[in-house]
């Protein structure tokens, strides 16, 4: 018989006070390899049999029945099934109150496939980021290094083409450094805006020219007067438009299109509208989601997975959108709409 215990995908086994089971679900009885009905009334011990790497079984280290009387629950632990299998293992100490014994232990036993997968995730996060920084830094170490073993046999264009790259590889680290913890800020909700006034004109101008400095591809730029002052933090929305047009820089072909126009945020909210479009391959449709998820990359070109996340993390912070199109040549169009006023807090 069905009862609601065997709907759980989760498996759950039952004790009471005298340390017999009581009940055994479906998922606990496959996964412990015993029968649902006959393990009723043996021993809680006898029925989870969970080992950990050193061979210690639950109850013994856990000692559910035991401790203070303010103990209510066994916290989430990795243990090992008969075959193996590693699973995630935690307990509920039931009282009537706290003056009184353990009345039921209720263990709850779920596949550990989703803690696999979260490592899986963590050591792929940790390679990124470990490639990310080795690339700049190899080149900081290398043209440092020939500097202090030729400095007389340089001449001084040498020396300055030399340093050139150094400084520019030591911002890129800079950038780097700064974007993991402004992902780390925008996941804990804790990050700061510094808005003030100012001309995104400027801004955007700023950025094309300096990406322009490093790239043979050309950028155009076009400026729809008049394009009303936005309240933002300058030093973010900097940020968004870089991560932009070196994303398209990246992943395009040709020239790469950067428009600022004037625009309604919404109905009576003036604004500003920033387009980027590359002449790359696009972004089709069904991935457009997932383009600002962390760690995403597409295309041959890599890169760090962080751009468009943060592109739209601090976008968002600024009360703007963000919506990924398609270009006029068949590459991506990206469009960033953000209010003149300042941010809500």
């Amino acid at each position: 018989m069905t009862t609601a215990l065997d709907l759980l995908a989760d498996g759950v086994v039952l004790a009471g006070g005298d340390g017999r089971v009581t009940a055994v679900n479906a998922a606990a009885a496959g996964w412990l390899g015993v029968d649902a009905s006959a393990a009723v009334g043996s021993p809680l011990g006898d029925v989870l049999a969970l080992q950990d790497h050193e061979g210690r079984d639950w109850c013994s280290l856990n000692c559910p029945y035991d401790g203070l009387p303010t103990r209510t629950a066994v916290p989430e632990q990795s243990w090992l099934l008969p075959d193996g299998t590693e699973v995630l293992v935690v307990a509920k100490l039931h009282r009537s109150s706290l003056d009184r014994p353990v009345e039921q232990v209720a263990v709850s036993i779920r596949s550990g496939r989703g803690r696999a997968r979260l490592d899986r995730e963590r050591s792929d996060l940790v390679a990124t980021v470990a490639h990310e920084l080795r690339s700049p830094l190899t080149g900081v170490k290398g043209f440092v290094q020939a500097l202090l073993n030729r400095w007389d046999k340089l001449t001084d264009e040498q020396r300055k083409l030399m340093l050139t790259t150094v400084a520019s590889d030591s911002d890129r680290l800079s950038r780097l450094i700064a974007e993991l913890l402004d992902v780390a800020r925008i996941d804990t909700g804790r990050l700061q805006l510094y808005p003030r006034p100012v001309d995104p004109t400027v801004l955007v101008q700023r950025v094309a020219d300096s990406v322009s400095a490093g790239t043979s591809r050309p950028i155009e730029l076009t400026v729809l007067a008049p394009v009303p002052e936005v309240t933002v933090d300058p030093d973010k929305f900097t940020q968004v438009v870089t991560n932009l047009v070196e994303n398209a820089v990246r992943h395009g072909e040709g020239s790469v299109a950067v428009r600022l126009e004037p625009a309604e945020h919404a109905p009576d909210v003036p604004g500003v509208r920033l387009v980027v479009e590359d002449e790359g391959e696009g972004i089709s449709p069904e991935i457009r989601r997932r383009v600002f998820t962390k760690f995403w990359t597409g295309g041959k070109s890599g890169g760090s997975g962080l751009g468009l996340y943060l592109v739209n993390g601090l976008v968002r912070a600024h009360d703007g959108t963000v919506v990924i199109g398609d270009a006029a040549g068949g590459g991506a169009r990206i469009e960033v709409l953000l209010p003149a006023s300042a941010p809500h807090e």
